[in-house]
């Protein structure tokens, strides 16, 4: 009998049950687990379905239809690759969405950045009145949208991960929003990080691209509609900044559509990713009103260089999302200009180099404080003329971040690194940062 193999409980192995089920397809599951996250919520739910776990066997996989595996698990596990090569079909839950709907998509990745701009092309195409889905990486599975029915505008975050498991995307626009060193504990090198990241141009209507970043561009041929982006001024048909009237605009060619003390999103960082919504925005048919609404009131999300506070003249600002160096660089080049930044960073840098941090760091800080398994690795790249302290947790490193800050400074959390060395997530990560500030700005 023929039958799937999803490969990855968790959250996303649990949606693509759930879809299979409903079309009553026979399938088994497996986990390199043994107590994986959803695993009690698969057995109450699918309590005859198969369930393998620990180190995969690649004897069933071989036997297999096809393989769906979790964005989490990499398709150069042994036994995938074994399935590959004996000409198993490997998918994942992405793929299975496209098949499914004849919705237009935007498909959105990126290295930094790409949770914001999926936000706000979702916020754009609400104010359009458009019922639109937003999902993906971001947080809810693409699967678990087809419950809602089948919307007129998906709008997909997309990772490196799910895009080497999608193979028919053809996205109404997409794009590649910038690329720097991440993952590297996954990928071999920076060539393979991109060539995954390039799968998202596959078929497309609307390329767009970052003129800042060449990494960007599509490296094969292409055929399809060219858009830029970039805080330069643009060309005609292009989106940039443009100087008009005493005061900096977003733009559109000669056009200036919005002045940059209008829009929510601030620093140079929120101008780049209201630029890049607002052409991929217009690669997917949205009204120029309806997005430049959006960008008046769309402030971001949490934990993505997120005001928290001010206090005595200093500013507290989350940038817990800042997992990898691109992050931060674009954090620190943002924020210059407000005073000196104290930055706060390190934990599991996930085979990263940290030379970058370097430069700007040097130019905008007046001290660093590290925390986290890989503190040292970032010590060793910095400036001797830079003071850096380091500590055991978030809330030494807000207290001393708070005695190096001067009035005017901003404390600015943004790591360079991922968080599972010292917390649950990034999320949590940044809810520690937030409850240290507020703790010390209460008692003072």
């Amino acid at each position: 009998m023929s039958h799937s193999v999803i490969i990855g409980l968790g959250q996303t192995g649990l949606s693509c049950a759930r879809f299979l089920a409903s079309k009553g397809e026979h399938f088994a599951i497996a986990d390199t687990r043994f107590n994986p996250p959803g695993l009690t919520e698969f057995e109450l739910e699918f309590p005859h379905i198969e369930l393998w776990l620990g180190p995969l066997d690649a004897g069933p996989l071989c036997d297999a239809s096809q393989l769906i595996v979790s964005p989490g698990i990499s398709i150069s596990e042994p036994a995938i690759a074994r399935a590959l090569d004996a000409g198993v079909p490997v998918i994942g839950d992405v793929e299975l969405f496209i098949r499914e709907v004849s919705t237009p998509i935007v498909a959105i990745t990126g290295s930094n950045a790409k949770s914001t701009v999926t936000s706000l092309v979702a916020h754009m195409a609400v104010k359009a009145g458009i019922d639109v889905g937003a999902g993906g990486n971001i947080g809810l599975p693409v699967l678990d949208l087809l419950s809602e029915g089948e919307k007129e505008l998906y709008v997909l975050e997309l990772s490196s991960f799910q895009l080497e498991t999608t193979h028919s995307l053809r996205a109404k626009v997409a794009t590649i929003l910038n690329l720097s060193a991440d993952h590297l504990d996954r990928y071999p090198d920076m060539l393979e990080y991109g060539l995954a990241k390039q799968r998202i141009y596959t078929g497309c209507e609307t390329a767009v691209i970052n003129r800042d970043d060449d990494a960007t561009q599509p490296v094969h041929e292409f055929k399809s509609n060219l858009v830029s982006f970039g805080l330069n001024r643009p060309e005609a048909g292009q989106f940039g900044l443009l100087t008009w009237g005493g005061g900096v605009w977003l733009a559109e060619g000669d056009k200036a559509l919005i002045s940059v003390d209008e829009i929510a999103l601030t620093g140079r960082h929120g101008q780049i990713n209201a630029l890049s919504a607002l052409a991929l925005g217009q690669g997917a048919g949205l009204p120029m009103d309806a997005m430049l609404a959006a960008l008046k009131d769309f402030k971001g999300l949490d934990h993505r260089c997120q005001l928290i506070q001010t206090h005595n003249g200093v500013r507290f600002i989350d940038d817990s999302k800042g997992t990898n160096v691109g992050a931060t660089v674009a954090a620190l080049n943002g924020l210059a200009g407000e005073g000196k930044i104290v930055l706060i960073a390190g934990g599991d840098g996930k085979a990263a180099v940290f030379d970058e941090l370097a430069a700007p760091i040097a130019k905008h800080c007046r001290g660093v404080v590290l925390i986290g398994r890989d503190a040292n690795l970032i010590a060793d790249v910095l400036s001797a003329d830079i003071p850096v302290y380091k500590v055991g947790s978030m809330d030494e490193a807000v207290h001393k971040a708070v005695a190096l800050a001067q009035n005017g400074d901003q404390v600015l959390l943004s790591p360079a690194c991922a968080s599972w060395d010292m917390f649950k997530s990034y999320i949590a990560r940044g809810q520690a940062f937030v409850s240290a500030v507020k703790g010390i700005c209460s008692a003072s």
